[in-house]
Parts: structure tokens; sequence; C-alpha cells
């Protein structure tokens, strides 16, 4: 499975990174693609534990029976529900993401398990590095599809 600890997986991330422009359109959902790269940022802070959102309630629920579902092969499926505190709805400068972005994906990596948050997703619960690696990755790639990279 790819996971941002995989160097060939990273590189075909950044790869398909560079081709979105600041007109990129999405194909569902929506932000639009400053706003998604502010999101993924948001996102891959969390796996490091830059920030903490709080659980969920509903993902005390159920999270844990669908983490299995996220963490598989398939695809995350479009227009998938967000936790209000990584949606973006102001004017976000493009370039700023975008090297944001590819910055926290380098810090990611290069930081490898060890630096992996020890807090639980949001939703979805306790997290190994290693699951947190492949949520990072289907979670970028389910973005970039958005916008047709």
């Amino acid at each position: 499975m790819k996971n941002l600890f995989d160097q060939s997986d990273v590189s075909e991330v950044f790869e398909r990174i560079e081709k979105l422009t600041p007109s990129s359109q999405r194909h569902w959902g929506k932000m639009n693609v400053a706003q998604m790269l502010a999101h993924c940022n948001v996102s891959l802070e969390t796996a490091m534990g830059v920030n903490s959102i709080k659980r969920l309630f509903i993902g005390r629920i159920i999270g844990s029976l669908m983490k299995p579902m996220v963490l598989g092969e398939k695809p995350f499926a479009k227009n998938s529900p967000t936790d209000k505190s990584y949606i973006f709805t102001d004017s976000r400068n493009f370039g700023e993401e975008k090297s944001k972005t590819i910055g926290s994906i380098k810090k990611f990596f290069e930081g490898g398990p060890s630096k992996c948050t020890k807090y639980p997703h949001p939703f979805f619960g306790k997290f190994s590095p290693e699951e947190w690696a492949v949520f990072q990755w289907k979670h970028l790639d389910h973005h970039l599809r958005q916008f047709g990279v």
C-alpha cells in the first residue's frame, strides 16, 4: 500500500502537486485548489502533532469501525464529510499553500515513524505511525484526484 514513508510514493505526490496551478478546477466538492492545499496541510500537521483536533463524538462511536475501510485499498469516496476544523472557506494564496504542503510532506517523510503524533485521529481514533503514513497518502491522493492530477 502506498504511504508517505516510501520515497517513491512521496516523489509521485510531489510530481502531482507540481501539476497543480492556481486555476486548477475541482471535479467535485467545494474547496478551490488553494483551500484544498491548506486542508491537506492541516491534516499533515495533525499527523505530526503540530495541532490536536478534539475527538468527535460520532467518531468515538463509529470511527474505529470505519478505520479498516479508510485504510484499505479503495480510494476515498468523493464528497466525504470533513470535520469543520479542516474546512477552509477564506481566500488562500496558492503559492504559499503549495510550498507549505510540500514542506509538510517532506517533514513527515524525513521525521519518519518517531515523529508521528500519539494523539488519536479526530474521527478514526488511534493510528500507528504506519497507518498515519497510509492515511496521509490516501488523503493527498483523494484531493489530487479531486483536481485532476
